[in-house]
């Protein structure tokens, strides 16, 4: 243990050494603010860091209020803040109308050295907003509705555009920005719990996530990293069939995975995201208890976890979060280095 006497007097010269830097104009953080950078730049650090770390991630549900509440849940246990933050765009009326709250925290957390996630939970087409059950949750549209969805220019699929036309001002200001989004909408599409998923094949769930890929990118949303995610789960062929749900190299940056059902992936699905991925970084979007160190040694490639929201207390003890958050292969704000400037893709 460290004597009161040691500690005062590394305390005193720390006061010190902070007042030589303050008079030189220097700052003492650890790690300078992460100014604009393109989606190229972290593309390029995710694949640099795969096999040797992993960025340590929280997200951050609703309310859209408080875009940083499990972020701070997570600092306040671990003494550390997330490299990764993750937001949500929202489906209630309320949070859809803090929107601009969500985007001013991307901005912040980006400025400290933090990747940015966002995750849309999207409300059928055909409504403007909802409640997660009965609205996201057991909403399943028809097979003509699917048909008509995924039919250029149909009333639902005008009406699908017209969803994602509402997120557009927000993702441009981090455009603006020069903030990269690693974004990841029609997440688990494998299983059918959401509306949008559970459909295997080209014109399946696969199909819409490509018809919102090329939609946003005729916005001029060059900021967006694609992350294309499904969940380890038995229904549509398990790990064998993710790759119907897969839309193509040209519409992913990056494959992911939530482990809800075995709680950290099994060998085979470790193995069929990197075999679907094709070279891309893979990563765990959601998770419920954090990996351990041992893991994430065990497999390496997975470029970053996060953790999802109040699970990051009700399934996690504080010394197993300590534990990661504090290992060496675990990079968090400050650890996390972004090349600035350049051009988008």
């Amino acid at each position: 243990m460290r004597s009161r006497t040691r500690g005062s007097r590394l305390a005193a010269l720390l006061t010190v050494l902070l007042a030589a830097v303050a008079w030189l104009g220097l700052s003492p953080s650890p790690a300078a603010a992460t100014g604009p950078s393109t989606p190229d730049a972290v593309l390029s650090y995710l694949q640099e860091i795969s096999g040797s770390h992993a960025v340590s991630g929280v997200h951050n549900k609703e309310p859209l209020a408080d875009p940083s509440r499990y972020t701070a849940q997570a600092h306040d246990v671990t003494g550390k803040w997330p490299g990764l933050w993750g937001g949500e765009l929202g489906f209630r009326a309320d949070d859809i109308a803090q929107r601009q709250a969500l985007v001013n925290q991307a901005k912040t957390e980006w400025a400290n050295g933090s990747l940015v996630s966002l995750t849309w939970h999207m409300c059928r087409p055909d409504v403007a907003t909802c409640e997660f059950e009965g609205g996201i949750n057991g909403s399943r549209l028809s097979d003509s509705e699917w048909q008509q969805l995924t039919t250029d220019n149909s009333a639902l699929n005008k009406a699908f555009k017209a969803k994602l036309d509402t997120a557009v001002p927000y993702l441009t200001q981090l455009k603006d920005a020069g903030v990269p989004v690693l974004f990841r909408p029609l997440h688990e599409m494998n299983e059918g719990w959401a509306w949008w998923g559970g459909r295997p094949g080209a014109n399946g769930s696969a199909r819409l996530f490509r018809i919102t890929h090329d939609y946003l990118e005729s916005k001029g949303l060059d900021n967006l990293l694609w992350v294309w995610n499904v969940k380890d789960t038995a229904a549509n062929g398990g790990s064998g069939g993710v790759g119907n749900f897969y839309p193509g190299d040209d519409a992913v940056d990056v494959a992911s995975l939530d482990p809800w059902v075995k709680g950290y992936p099994t060998g085979d699905w470790y193995q069929a995201m990197l075999n679907t991925a094709h070279g891309k970084p893979v990563a765990l979007a959601e998770v419920g208890t954090v990996p351990t160190p041992a893991q994430l040694a065990a497999q390496p490639r997975w470029a970053w976890f996060m953790i999802w929201s109040e699970y990051l207390t009700t399934a996690n003890s504080a010394s197993g979060l300590q534990s990661t958050f504090n290992n060496s292969r675990v990079l968090n704000q400050g650890e996390v280095h972004i090349p600035s400037g350049g051009t988008n893709p």
